[in-house]
């Protein structure tokens, strides 16, 4: 299998939508993010669960 090629944009690109995921997750976490017709409990577990995935993601990405 060949080898990708390091691209500096490519990685720019993946850690700012890490950021970004990362700090709405937070935002549902600390509750100044609300989801309409969704009981807070529910969007503080989904918050949980998209930094939980996005610390994996993040892990996956770097040791690859």
């Amino acid at each position: 299998m060949a080898k990708k090629k390091f691209k500096p944009l490519n990685l720019l690109i993946w850690l700012v939508g890490l950021l970004v995921t990362l700090a709405v997750a937070f935002g549902l976490i600390g509750k100044s993010l609300t989801i309409p017709y969704i009981p807070e409990i529910v969007t503080v577990v989904a918050g949980w669960v998209v930094v939980v995935t996005a610390i994996i993601g993040g892990i996956t990405k770097l040791v690859s």
